[in-house]
């Protein structure tokens, strides 16, 4: 467990697994990696400053999957840290953070495929 004077250096952010009534996740193609290349991950970002994890989660989601036809149906009690490998932390953010604490959300997508826009002003996927 992280210390509070530890907390300054992760980035705080939300993850969201997305499911449809199914119960299949959406998990997405980063489209920035190299030729060759694939990641896959689910929506995710940061939380702005005055933002609620709840209200950023609902952001992250209309920003980086297009829709916002979602119902939370739960969310981590706490917070999830992880560290990012020292070479990669020294490049991302400017080297602000040295990993994230995450909350992560359980939502079940409620509209159609055509609900899904991934092209949006910052695509990710």
């Amino acid at each position: 467990m992280l210390s509070e004077s530890d907390l300054p250096f992760y980035r705080p952010a939300v993850g969201i697994m997305l499911v449809n009534p199914a119960g299949l996740a959406f998990i997405g193609r980063r489209i920035d990696m190299p030729a060759g290349l694939a990641a896959w991950q689910m929506p995710q970002g940061g939380i702005d400053p005055g933002e609620s994890p709840r209200e950023a989660a609902l952001r992250e989601l209309k920003e980086e999957v297009g829709t916002d036809k979602a119902d939370i149906l739960a969310k981590t009690g706490g917070w999830l840290h992880y560290d990012l490998p020292s070479d990669i932390a020294s490049r991302m953010w400017s080297g602000r953070w040295r990993g994230q604490r995450q909350k992560w959300f359980l939502m079940r997508f409620t509209g159609t495929d055509a609900d899904i826009n991934p092209a949006t002003e910052h695509p990710e996927f």
